[in-house]
């Protein structure tokens, strides 16, 4: 897919996610917003403590992989950069943990996502927030701005990685952190086997290998690099969808039982 062409897929997807929640309905972001959310892959991320803070709809949006708020080690102070905010669930999580005199920034490229945020911000109560408009790729701040990175399962989504790994770079703090929850593929996979997991996962997955991840975070410039499995995904867990898609899957699971995972990637910008 051309970088272009994969943006507004990935808005459309998102847009569609996001009016479907305002209506009423679930997050689900697949082969269509009516298809399955994608279990186990975006359920059971978030304590019942923690769903009982935010709005409802707000965590009906919430489209991630992970819960990178809850490892971040987000201390009160900081300032927060949420990549690809979506619904605003980690964003607004964030806020709570870094107040008193932190803040927390969420940053999305869909309008229909933004403004679902927006209205979260207004449910919650939570007023040490900014959500900007804007892609992954070029982010609004200047340099030096933020404590710590976090992202839930987004920079995947992106056709130029090695550009959203420069741009995080820049605006961390000397010392800032990169602490996001991304999809990571360890080890090869067959090409049309890896495109059918990736529908499965939802809204358009482009995982990179392990050492891959880790060769561009160390080209943009970070060190201390460190990627932790959290949810390591089976082929059973996937095989109606593959099966429906026309691959045996018997035959394929070699290739593709636990090489899919959701992990949280760790990095920081040295002093």
């Amino acid at each position: 897919m051309e970088t272009s062409e994969l943006r507004e897929n990935v808005k459309q997807r998102y847009g569609a996610a996001a009016l479907n929640v305002a209506q009423g309905g679930g997050g689900c972001c697949g082969s269509g917003v009516e298809a399955s959310c994608g279990d186990p892959i975006t359920s059971n991320l978030y304590s019942a403590e923690e769903a009982a803070l935010l709005p409802e709809m707000a965590v009906k949006a919430s489209l991630g992989c992970g819960n990178p708020t809850a490892l971040a080690e987000l201390r009160p102070g900081e300032t927060v950069l949420d990549l690809g905010s979506g619904g605003g669930i980690d964003v607004l999580l964030s806020a709570r943990r870094v107040a008193p005199g932190g803040k927390a920034y969420g940053l999305d490229m869909t309008e229909e996502m933004l403004e679902l945020a927006r209205q979260n911000q207004k449910k919650s109560g939570v007023e040490n927030v900014e959500f900007l408009k804007g892609e992954i790729e070029a982010i609004p701040l200047p340099d030096n701005t933020v404590d710590v990175i976090i992202s839930n399962c987004v920079i995947n989504l992106s056709a130029d990685k090695d550009r959203v790994l420069r741009e995080a770079f820049r605006v961390l703090k000397p010392g800032g952190r990169f602490a996001v929850s991304d999809v990571v593929v360890r080890g090869e996979v067959p090409e049309a086997v890896r495109r059918n997991i990736e529908l499965w996962m939802g809204c358009v997955a482009g995982a990179l290998e392990e050492s891959e991840y880790r060769e561009k975070l160390a080209g943009a410039g970070f060190e201390q690099i460190d990627v932790e499995p959290t949810r390591i995904y089976r082929v059973e867990d996937a095989r109606n969808f593959l099966e429906s898609a026309g691959l045996d899957v018997e035959t394929i699971a070699p290739a593709v039982d636990g090489k899919f995972m959701s992990a949280l990637v760790r990095a920081r910008k040295p002093e």
